[in-house]
This record gives C-alpha cells, sequence and structure tokens, in this order.
C-alpha cells in the first residue's frame, strides 16, 4: 500500500512538472515569505500540543469529510488551540490537493505541514512554493540516501522536516539525520493496522532533544491522554476533528493532555 500510495504520488506530481517546470516551482519557492519557525511551535511544554489535520478520507476509512472550505476547518483549529495545522495534498486516495494547502496557508498564523507521500526534490520545492512550513518524509518510503537528500533539501529552503517512522530501525535512520522531529505513526502503512502502544514502546529511542509526535489512533481525549502519558510532547490528530466539531474536541483533547491539577486553559478569544 505505501508503495502504491508513493507511486501514484510521484507520478501525479511528474504530471505537474510537465506543465510547471522545476525551474519555475523554484523560483516560486524561493519567492516565498520564510517559513515559520514550527519546531518553536512545537516545543515540549507542560501541556501536549496538537497537529490538527484537514483530512477528507483515507484508504483505510474511505470518506470522511467532504470539507468544502478548507481554510474554514483550518480557522477553526487555530480557535480550538491546535498549535500546527496537517495537510493531506495527495488527490487520489485522500483527495486533498496543494490548492487545500495554499488555502490554509492564507487563512491561519500556524505553521503548516504538507502531508503526502514525498519522494522527488519537486515535491519539496512545490511544498514550499505552495507555502508549506513543514515536509512529511516517510522514512519507510524512502531509501536512506534519498531520505538525506529530501530531509537536506527540506532545510535549506528553510522549512522543517516532520520524520515519520514506524519501527526503532527506522527512529535510528531518523537520528543518523540529525531530525528535530520525529513521529511514530500508529498506522502501519503496509497493512493499515493499527497499534496504539507502538509509541510507548519506541518514545526511548527518539534521540534526546527532538520533539517526538505520535500520530494515528487518536479518537478520544483518552487516547491524547495514553499518548501525553507515554511521552508525546505532540500528538497529530486527524479523523476525530473532521468528524466532529473541531473547536470542542480540540478543547477537550487539549485538555486531556493537559498535567494533572492544572487550572483551565484560557478560552480563546
Amino acid at each position: 500500500m505505501l508503495a502504491d500510495l508513493t507511486a501514484g504520488a510521484v507520478e501525479d506530481a511528474r504530471s505537474r512538472a510537465a506543465e510547471r517546470p522545476t525551474a519555475v516551482v523554484e523560483a516560486a519557492a524561493l519567492a516565498q515569505r520564510p517559513a515559520l519557525d514550527a519546531l518553536a511551535a512545537l516545543a515540549p511544554s507542560d501541556r501536549v500540543k496538537i497537529i490538527a489535520e484537514v483530512k477528507r478520507a483515507s484508504p483505510s476509512r474511505g470518506d470522511l469529510a467532504a470539507i468544502p472550505d478548507p481554510a474554514q476547518q483550518a480557522r477553526r483549529y487555530e480557535e480550538g488551540g491546535a498549535s500546527a495545522i496537517s495537510v493531506l495534498t495527495e488527490g487520489r486516495r485522500f483527495k486533498g490537493s496543494l490548492a487545500d494547502l495554499e488555502a490554509v496557508k492564507a487563512a491561519v498564523g500556524l505553521p503548516v505541514l504538507r502531508k503526502d507521500f514525498i519522494a522527488t526534490e519537486y515535491q519539496v520545492l512545490e511544498a514550499r512554493a505552495s507555502g508549506a512550513d513543514l515536509v512529511l518524509l516517510i522514512v519507510a518510503a524512502l531509501e536512506q540516501d534519498l531520505l538525506a537528500r529530501l530531509h537536506r533539501l527540506t532545510l535549506d529552503l528553510g522549512m522543517t522536516p516532520l520524520v515519520e517512522t514506524h519501527s526503532a530501525d527506522e527512529i535510528d535512520r531518523a537520528a543518523d539525520l540529525g531530525a528535530s522531529l520525529v513521529g511514530v505513526n500508529a498506522r502501519d502503512l503496509s497493512t493499515f493496522h493499527l497499534d496504539r502502544d507502538l509509541f510507548g514502546r519506541l518514545v526511548d529511542r527518539i534521540p534526546a532533544g527532538a520533539v517526538k509526535i505520535a500520530e494515528s489512533a487518536v479518537l478520544t481525549p483518552q487516547d491524547v491522554a495514553h499518548y501525553r502519558a507515554a511521552g508525546a510532547d505532540v500528538v497529530l490528530v486527524g479523523e476525530a476533528l473532521v468528524t466532529n466539531d473541531p473547536v470542542t474536541t480540540l478543547r477537550a483533547f487539549l485538555d486531556a493532555g493537559a498535567p494533572e491539577g492544572a487550572s483551565e486553559r484560557k478560552e480563546s478569544e
């Protein structure tokens, strides 16, 4: 499944490149305003932080939400207290687009992640040209030399790579890159099986100083509390926020990840 998703994303990127050559996209990327500091936004604190995802569909769950206005969805995430926003830009199975990312970036003041199956330099340039502040790099989808090259390009363009892992070996590969944001995805992208306890088994292997991000298997406040107790600095949430009221759900999730006995989180203005 992961190989098919990556191959499809690369094929679609090649089609776009035929209409918008690399030199044009690179010029647009370099002309963008500097990327926001995602590391500062997601830095560990006494409360869990949340990356809220704009996600219409997935291969495992099918259609989730129409999201006719991704900018409005993103504004609700910002209102609810998200620290960053992830935008699915894969079009075949997730029904996203770079236009969604551009709309979200124009609507909010939070760092925005391009979440896609990135395997070419062109896709990284596209991300920056569309305003992305972060780019997802999936270790399982990339040979180490290519992963390192894309990681370096992302940094050179001023963005932050979120390096996604699913095993101890993949965390070691992320560490070899010097990755500052390391995600552990509870969903095995080969089988789409979910294992909420995977993060807890792997968290101690994530290098000291890296921001620790738990991804997938988050439907309730208890799931957020579970990840926080296991050591997550940040939790990435998608389905629960597009199938429920995003502001109410986000606030409940953030409260679940607050330190025991902490005062009530301030209401957003």
